[in-house]
């Protein structure tokens, strides 16, 4: 994600292929695998399933643990094969590292930018924050508090106390939550998570990008526009993505409000992956899989560590210049 200075331009077109978005041609510098819609029918809950109020006391012992990326560091960490984390400085050697993780009672990755303060903050507050909310509704009894709702809430709380910190910049955030054998999975911005189902690559994210038609018509509906500057679609010509907690100066059209998939994990969904768009730019979501895969899938000691490597040498070698932070999780011990 790339930050410009803001300027007037002409508002674009509310069309909705990218390249038809205005009048003017603005090809994405990278080409982005395209990623699920929140509007297919795979997404769609006719009602949201009950929140499991034992979710964090039933986290296994090591899930309270959690590990800070150094700021000038590549950072690994591995917890007996069922997780691994591995985050690489990118190569705009000027910059500190601005993405953060985080691998406690739920997992994520938080891509920072204009600075790291957003992402670490997420990284420190938004699980604390979610389980508040859960925390809140078994006290209050509400027998139909959603998870998809504690999510919200916490992502919401999050984007509240960071703002009022002052500090300025923003963060993108993918995060992985698995209680009972459901695993519910969450983003703002364009950090992805995509799981393997018997090898099959499938985003259960949607990036959240100002050329995106829905995001596009929320923004323009709030008085905000989306152009084309350094041949990328900017909310206010200035912001690449449309959705992050912080970025106070845009907080009418950068919105925290996250999208949640909840689903049952079975024993044909082998591991998720989660990763900043370092990644995402360079490697498409079947070739992610396709290299994890053999590190993780038909072995008697599963090597999530250096999967996650091999995932960041690759974007770095197709050109990544970005900070990369992956996590994989092996899935299996979680079926119900």
């Amino acid at each position: 994600m790339q930050l410009s200075k803001d300027q007037e331009t002409p508002p674009s077109s509310p069309r909705s292929p990218p390249p038809k978005l205005s009048t003017v041609a603005c090809p994405s510098r990278k080409p982005r695998e395209r990623t699920s819609s929140p509007f297919s029918e795979v997404l769609r809950r006719k009602r949201p399933p009950m929140l499991n109020r034992e979710l964090f006391p039933q986290a296994p012992p090591w899930s309270r643990e959690a590990v800070k990326t150094p700021p000038y560091e590549d950072v690994e960490a591995e917890k007996d094969g069922v997780y691994s984390v591995y985050c690489k400085r990118g190569r705009r050697r000027s910059m500190a590292m601005e993405d953060r993780h985080s691998a406690v009672a739920f997992f994520g990755v938080y891509d920072g930018h204009g600075g790291s303060n957003a992402a670490e903050f997420a990284a420190e507050n938004l699980g604390n924050n979610i389980e508040a909310a859960v925390a809140a509704a078994a006290r209050s009894g509400d027998e139909g508090y959603s998870i998809e709702r504690a999510i919200r809430e916490g992502y919401l709380k999050t984007d509240e106390e960071f703002l009022k910190e002052g500090s300025g910049g923003g963060a993108c955030c993918v995060t992985a939550l698995i209680s009972n054998g459901e695993l519910a999975v969450s983003n703002a911005g364009d950090c992805r998570a995509v799981i393997s189902r018997a090898g099959v690559a499938e985003a259960l994210t949607t990036d959240h990008s100002p050329n995106q038609e829905n995001e596009l018509k929320r923004i323009r509906a709030s008085g905000g526009y989306v152009d084309c500057h350094h041949g990328v679609w900017r909310v206010q010509c200035t912001l690449a993505v449309s959705r992050a907690i912080g970025d106070e100066y845009l907080k009418k059209w950068v919105i925290a409000e996250p999208e949640t998939r909840t689903l049952k994990i079975k024993p044909e969904l082998e591991f998720l992956i989660l990763a900043s768009d370092g990644l995402w730019d360079n490697v498409t979501n079947q070739e992610a899989v396709d290299v994890v895969r053999p590190y993780c899938i038909g072995v008697e000691n599963p090597k999530t560590l250096p999967a996650c490597k091999k995932l960041a040498e690759l974007s770095s070698r197709k050109g990544s210049l970005d900070d990369i932070s992956v996590i994989i999780i092996q899935l299996k011990q979680f079926v119900a």
